[in-house]
């Protein structure tokens, strides 16, 4: 999906939620592990094998599952402009293929919130790969628009599903009360199989035979290679023996009446945040191609990859920032951000779009930071699961609805109109979401 909080082991969701915007969907789901006092009562204990790779090895094969499946939502993303051409659909259908993943995300979210805790990380982890396998497959061979639907539901149920167990998993191989370092790892993880799943696919897209099978091809490879090595990682959760049969899915979502108030301003960050790199993911190569007059799908994925790294930097160069001066800071940024977003479209200047990335990258790595850990200060105790699944929503929502927006209007109208609409409708936002925060972030 960047905070810093000192947790006891039952709270180990909400250090896994720090991590990226994904981890928290153990948490979100409103659940936390149980003690491994009372566990002992139902559960097995979950032995170390001969077969288990030490916590060191075994760390690094989490982190690489994180990343691997991260780089499946974006593998696509230069190779939208192909698509689009191959199958002739519109801007509208590309947006809404794109957003298709929030589906999965929400599957994810509302079902399978906390399955790790139940049958343990490594076979919840290896569960979520057979998912992106699948869903690889899908686009592999894919023939038609209902196959990207169904490829981009599936990516993005297995990426919530992994990112949240291999989240959690981290905190507890690294097993530290302090999380700042499993958060910096998740979240490098997170990001850096962003930006590179979208650099390789437009480099195979450029240069490789079969643009539209290679990149699917070497990604299925990595897929598999994890699915492998994550078969001998070092389990770190008690697995009851009935698990499967107790297995919960009930959702819950809800935002208590005393901290609404203080819950708009992180919850509008969120989905600023998540629109700008919805943007980015889904149009800007298009962008590119059709106002900047930059074909290359390499440049295409070297964007988004600018767009990842800057927010992996900024995320992990301003821990010791205040959640509430990180979510502001955020805000104030998301104006020029959007702004330079319009002014390279119309001058179709890929110089611009270049700053505009980075700027763009700052304002997401602060408003992700910030905005996640202020949810997390002013939920209740015992309702913060409830609290932490409304601002995904809100999240999701801003992943999804504001590129759906841009696509109709550049259909309707022309891409600069949308453009101009997306950012002034990110700047109200700011604007309104900024007030809030100055007026409740401290309560």
């Amino acid at each position: 999906m960047p905070f810093q909080s000192t947790l006891p082991r039952a709270h180990v969701s909400r250090a896994g939620c720090t991590g990226n915007v994904h981890g928290c969907f153990e948490l979100a789901a409103g659940t936390y592990i149980q003690g491994l006092g009372m566990a002992t009562k139902h559960y097995s204990t979950a032995s170390h094998s001969r077969s288990e790779f030490g916590k060191p090895t075994s760390l690094a094969i989490v982190a690489g599952l994180i990343g691997v499946l991260f780089a499946g939502s974006t593998v696509v993303t230069p190779l939208y402009v192909i698509y689009e051409r191959q199958f002739g659909f519109s801007q509208i259908t590309l947006t809404l293929i794109y957003a298709a993943y929030v589906i999965g995300n929400l599957a994810a979210l509302l079902i399978f919130g906390r399955i790790s805790d139940q049958i343990g990380r490594r076979r919840t982890a290896l569960t979520a790969m057979v998912i992106a396998i699948i869903g690889a497959l899908v686009f592999l061979f894919a023939h038609g628009i209902a196959a990207l639907y169904v490829g981009r539901v599936l990516s993005g149920l297995a990426i919530g599903i992994g990112a949240a167990t291999g989240t959690a998993w981290l905190s507890e191989l690294i097993a530290e009360t302090d999380k700042s370092r499993a958060t910096v790892v998740a979240t490098a993880a997170n990001f850096a199989g962003l930006g590179i799943g979208a650099l390789i696919a437009g480099l195979l897209a450029d240069y490789a035979p079969h643009p539209l099978r290679m990149p699917f091809i070497v990604y299925l490879a990595a897929l598999l290679l994890t699915a492998i090595l994550l078969a001998f990682a070092s389990e770190t959760v008690p697995r009851p023996l009935d698990a499967l049969m107790r297995i919960s899915v009930r959702p819950r979502a809800a935002v208590p009446p005393a901290i609404r108030a203080a819950f708009v301003a992180p919850a509008v960050t969120g989905f600023g945040a998540m629109a700008l790199v919805a943007f980015f993911a889904a149009l800007v190569p298009s962008v590119l191609a059709n106002e900047l007059h930059e074909t290359s799908h390499a440049i295409a994925g070297a964007v988004f990859l600018e767009l990842a790294a800057v927010v992996a930097i900024v995320i992990a160069l301003t821990r010791s920032l205040s959640s509430r001066t990180a979510m502001l800071c955020s805000l104030g940024l998301m104006l020029p951000s959007v702004a330079l977003i319009v002014a390279a479209q119309f001058q179709a200047s890929v110089a611009l779009m270049i700053t505009a990335t980075a700027l763009c990258g700052v304002a997401v790595g602060l408003g992700y930071r910030g905005s996640l850990q202020v949810v997390n200060q002013i939920a209740p105790e015992d309702r913060r699961g409830e609290v932490v699944s409304a601002y995904f929503i809100c999240g999701f929502l801003g992943n999804a609805l504001p590129v759906i927006g841009i696509g109709v209007i550049s259909t309707l109208a022309n891409p600069r109109l949308a453009s101009l609409v997306f950012a002034v409708m990110i700047a109200a936002f700011a604007v309104i979401a900024l007030g809030f925060g100055l007026k409740y972030s401290d309560r």
